[in-house]
């Protein structure tokens, strides 16, 4: 295979693209939107850095993904259930803060100029038909949607910060977060159930976030989107390779799902060159990761019923072992039928 035709333009078939034309390969990339990262408007989100023992963007790296893009380490985090609060420091880089869309200095925009510069033809406002397609990369499955996320970008002169609120009022069986980051800012709710309440979660997230902290707004602008999940993996079917959120990887626990996918870009490409199993390799690196995902969602949804306050009191203790909790353990093989089982009660998605 000489060319590879690759469905969607987000980071994980940017990654794939990359790859295969560094290994020679004619790449050529259609993307439905005008732009890359027009799912985003702005956002900021977070690069989880505490998986893995080696940090995200040394991995990056190795995956042939150069920082071109605005990526700001952050070692401490304010954690509050909205009755108590609890600063938390890492020696390391807990998370990296990056910008989403088409907007500069984006993740997004960087992952383009890279694919660009190794010759990958990218076509936008073109798509094909997914049986056409090598790589599958086109992102959430809409009957796939388990999370939703509703906030505003906005420029201030507060200080570089970052806050997670647990709390259900503001947002349900998720979390709310403010970050800013040289002068750029982003508040937003994240609810796992009870769509309807979207607004009035917002709403109760601004009002804390207000009260909590003195800052400024100006050029406030809407973001927000969607997060998938689902049991029903799809990783292969014929010669195509599915990708990213398209492959239903996700981490259930808080959707951080940036590194699956540029991982999962860089498995694909490595597949076509070298002949390895795509779906072996991907089973590999995030079998037991989604498995532990379930039985961790089972039990923050346990501490949803105290108000999250085991989180608060047991915060330096969470964020020291949250490579161990991040990953399959002696603990999740022994919750996880357990926990499958209860959960698929609430979400008819999992069964």
């Amino acid at each position: 295979m000489n060319c590879v035709k690759i469905l969607g333009a987000g980071p994980a078939g940017l990654t794939a693209a990359i790859n295969l034309a560094k290994a020679g390969y004619e790449v050529n990339v259609f993307e439905k939107n005008k732009n890359v990262g027009q799912r985003f408007k702005g956002d900021l989100e977070g690069l989880e850095n505490w998986s893995e023992k080696e940090d995200i963007l040394d991995d990056f790296r190795k995956m042939n993904i150069d920082i071109n893009f605005d990526c700001d380490p952050f070692k401490k985090i304010i954690a509050t259930n909205g009755l108590k609060t609890k600063e938390i420091r890492t020696p390391r880089p807990l998370y990296y803060l990056i910008k989403r869309g088409s907007v500069p200095g984006s993740m997004d925009l960087g992952f383009r100029e890279l694919a660009e510069n190794m010759d990958v033809n990218i076509y936008f406002n073109e798509t094909i038909p997914e049986n056409e397609a090598d790589i599958v990369a086109t992102g959430p499955i809409s009957e796939n949607v388990v999370g939703i996320v509703k906030g505003i970008t906005f420029k201030t002169g507060l200080e570089d910060t970052g806050v997670m609120l647990f709390n259900d009022e503001a947002a349900f069986k998720g979390y709310s977060y403010f970050f800013t980051t040289k002068g750029y800012g982003c508040m937003s709710t994240v609810l796992l159930d009870n769509f309807n309440t979207i607004n009035t979660c917002f709403k109760r997230t601004e009002e804390f976030f207000s009260n909590m902290l003195d800052f400024d707004v100006e050029k406030r602008e809407k973001c927000g989107g969607v997060g998938c999940f689902t049991m029903k993996k799809r990783f292969k079917e014929g010669n195509k390779l599915f990708v990213g959120e398209a492959a239903g990887l996700q981490d259930f626990l808080w959707g951080f799902g940036i590194r699956y996918a540029v991982t999962s870009g860089y498995l694909a490409a490595r597949s076509i060159i070298t002949g390895e199993d795509y779906e072996k390799m991907i089973n590999a690196k995030f079998g037991a990761k989604l498995k532990a995902g379930i039985v961790n969602r089972y039990f923050w949804e346990k501490m949803s019923k105290t108000n999250y306050s085991f989180i608060l009191n047991n915060g330096k203790r969470i964020i020291g072992n949250l490579r161990w909790i991040s990953n399959y353990n002696t603990l999740h093989r022994i919750m996880y039928p357990f926990a499958l089982k209860n959960l698929k009660k609430r979400y008819n998605w999992l069964k």
